[in-house]
């Protein structure tokens, strides 16, 4: 099958949040083929693959849907087809940001940009150990989250060491956490801002009124059996959450466009707050799963849906018009895929 005949391939695994790219490729008579992240095979052996390119659309929320097994499978997938030359819109580095929160941390580090004080454990023994560095109240948050699950607060020591004794803390699917201190925003809201192409696309503030994250109400705090799963974050007009359009200061948005170029995400999103007790900008957040706002023409006055398949229908121009590569038998470096 030949450059110009294949259709391009969206790896996805939530059943609904990409309707609006599916309906916008349609309309544009643009080919292409759903590919269930959740339920999936491949060949490692193979040369070549049936699409001219791969837009990467896995969820790391995909473990609250049963569907965990997706996360790990991705990444050799995706590093497969760039072994055999498939261009992958957010491929192989973005995704080992996307699946890693300390890894995040590490990149703004990096790049000198401030986040609230963590630190980062593999065993539960090591949380209230890891909390005496730092000050209450703080989360504990899982390494592999998603729509603001697995997120957990406490406000004393006692709170944190009874829910420790009770066993009451998960660390997620690769047992890795981050303990970190809560910081309230100012204003109440924090900023999310989501970039195509490297380059700043809309930002907007979120009143979170608590709903970022699972608060814990008392001492001893009480997980609830049945988070909402599919919640998440650019659903907020949906669900009754206040949002409203925002341009942030052009420093503001030329550190997003470093953090995403670092990254290596073609399309994704970076939220940050302003600390109220210092006035300080702290980002915590690098997300390489941008589904957009709910409601955007009403709430960023454009459809991104149609802003990203412009994107996608470039890079399939381009990759039509590239000279065939020489396949390279050995497997890149890519630090995202070290442990």
């Amino acid at each position: 099958m030949s450059q110009m005949q294949k259709p391009i391939g969206i790896y996805y695994e939530h059943p609904g949040w990409f309707k609006p790219l599916f309906a916008e490729l349609e309309r544009r008579g643009i080919r292409y083929e759903r590919i269930d992240a959740s339920r999936h095979q491949y060949d490692p052996g193979a040369t070549e693959s049936r699409y001219s390119l791969v837009v990467n659309r896995m969820s790391s929320s995909a473990y609250l849907r049963g569907n965990g097994q997706g996360i790990f499978h991705t990444a050799g997938y995706l590093t497969h087809l760039e072994r055999i030359g498939v261009r992958v819109i957010n491929g192989t580095l973005a995704t080992g940001i996307e699946t890693n929160k300390a890894r995040q941390l590490s990149l703004l580090a990096g790049l000198g940009l401030s986040f609230p004080e963590t630190r980062v454990v593999n065993h539960v023994s090591q949380i209230t150990k890891a909390a005496g560095a730092l000050r209450f109240p703080l989360v504990v948050k899982v390494n592999i989250g998603g729509a603001g699950a697995g997120i957990v607060r406490f406000d004393t020591p006692e709170g944190l060491q009874a829910a420790v004794d009770a066993g009451q803390i998960d660390l997620g699917i690769d047992q890795t956490a981050l303990v970190q201190e809560f910081v309230q925003p100012r204003g109440g809201h924090i900023v999310r801002v989501e970039t195509l192409n490297g380059r700043f696309l809309y930002a907007m503030k979120v009143f979170t009124a608590g709903q970022r994250f699972n608060l814990c109400p008392a001492e001893l705090c009480a997980i609830p059996d049945e988070p909402a799963v599919d919640f998440c974050l650019t659903e907020a007009p949906k669900k009754g959450i206040q949002v409203e359009a925002f341009r942030p200061p052009t420093q503001l948005i030329n550190d997003v466009e470093r953090i995403v170029k670092a990254a290596g995400i073609d399309v994704g999103g970076v939220e940050y707050l302003v600390s109220d007790e210092t006035g300080d900008v702290l980002f915590y957040d690098i997300n390489a799963l941008s589904n957009f706002v709910a409601n955007a023409v009403q709430v960023v006055g454009f459809d991104p849906y149609a802003r990203f398949v412009d994107y996608l229908e470039a890079e399939i121009a381009s990759v039509h018009s590239a000279p065939a590569k020489t396949k390279d038998p050995v497997l890149p470096l890519n630090l995202a895929c070290i442990p």
